[in-house]
């Protein structure tokens, strides 16, 4: 394993100082492991909440500022918060309208976020609702989640409740946006290596040097099969595929679509997949309003990529458009 690091149990930790120390507009609660906006809590706004384990940087820390979320929190790499911790990020944040959670589809992030709900609700009264995501297509069921696992709709989401947020709306409306997001997404992934853990020091699993694991998650469990490597245009097949049978993409039904990088996998590649996305998409009369493409949601240094498609109208085009500023997202600012 080459690194660059200084203890593997310190990695976290470690990462946080230097968020903080890279961007003064934030604020990190240590102790509690806690990204949070400068200016939180700003009265009369609905709060955004979410996290998860380590390792798919920017998510979620990368992602806290104007525009999106007001505090991520921080697990141990592939390892959920704990309740303190989202019970400390929702106390950070709220600013007497409610907070929302936005919680991926994994069974310890969905435990402990109920978890911190609860303990928020009776030791403030703070309000808190919950949005789980779960648009990966690849299985139903994972060695980590009962149902569909949350992937790449999770930048989307935040991005789009977060300007909801912003402008001021109702927890309800906040809500409906988020769910609205998760529902008209579909995702799909695919992993070229394995990914390792700074503590394990090994990868995580074996893939021989011609052989790729379609639908793999984030973390590095199994996905739907192992299949031969392939070119680009076959990869970009295999995603979109699952991703536009699942989910009905009628001709004429605008999209964003999002090619996501998982750690390892450079720009240029990533840029010659959207291409052949883009082409498939044009070829089946479904037109692309807007489109992402870079590492937003990785699994450490994991060669491979994963494809969203987000159903958009004219409002949630409206909210992907507004302003963010953010480590990880900036436009319009």
């Amino acid at each position: 394993m080459k690194k660059v690091l200084n203890d593997p149990k310190d990695v976290v930790a470690e990462a946080l100082l230097g968020i903080e120390a890279a961007h003064p507009d934030l604020r990190v609660d240590h102790a509690h492991r806690v990204v949070y906006r400068g200016d939180a809590p700003r009265r009369g706004k609905v709060g955004l909440v979410s996290g998860g384990g380590s390792g798919h940087e920017p998510l979620h820390g990368g992602f806290v500022g104007r525009g999106m979320l007001d505090a991520a929190c921080a697990g141990e790499v592939f390892t959920s918060p704990t309740p303190d911790q989202v019970q400390t990020a929702t106390a950070l944040v709220d600013g007497g309208a409610g907070v929302l959670h936005v919680v991926k589809n994994y069974t310890g992030d969905v435990m402990n976020f109920e978890m911190a709900a609860e303990l928020a609700a009776a030791e403030s009264g703070t309000e808190v609702r919950a949005v789980v995501v779960d648009d990966d297509v690849a299985v139903r069921d994972s060695t980590w989640t009962a149902g569909r696992r949350g992937v790449g709709a999770t930048v989307l989401l935040e991005k789009i409740a977060g300007a909801a947020a912003e402008e001021g709306r109702p927890l309800d409306e906040v809500e409906r946006i988020a769910r609205t997001v998760n529902s008209s997404s579909r995702s799909m992934g695919v992993a070229l290596t394995s990914c390792t853990v700074p503590a394990v020091g090994h990868p995580t699993f074996d893939l021989p040097d011609d052989a790729m694991e379609l639908g793999v998650g984030i973390h590095g469990e199994p996905g739907r099969e192992r299949v031969p490597l392939a070119p680009a245009r076959d990869i970009a097949r295999m995603l979109l595929d699952p991703v536009l049978e699942d989910l009905p993409f009628e001709s004429g039904t605008p999209v964003l679509a999002f090619v996501n990088g998982l750690g390892a996998t450079p720009l240029l590649e990533l840029y010659l997949l959207y291409h052949e996305v883009a082409r498939i998409l044009d070829d089946r009369g479904v037109p692309v309003a807007r489109s992402l493409v870079g590492p937003y949601i990785t699994s450490l240094d994991m060669a491979g990529a994963s494809v969203t498609l987000l159903r958009v109208d004219d409002e949630l085009l409206r909210l992907w458009d507004a302003p963010v500023v953010t480590p990880g997202l900036r436009w319009g600012a």
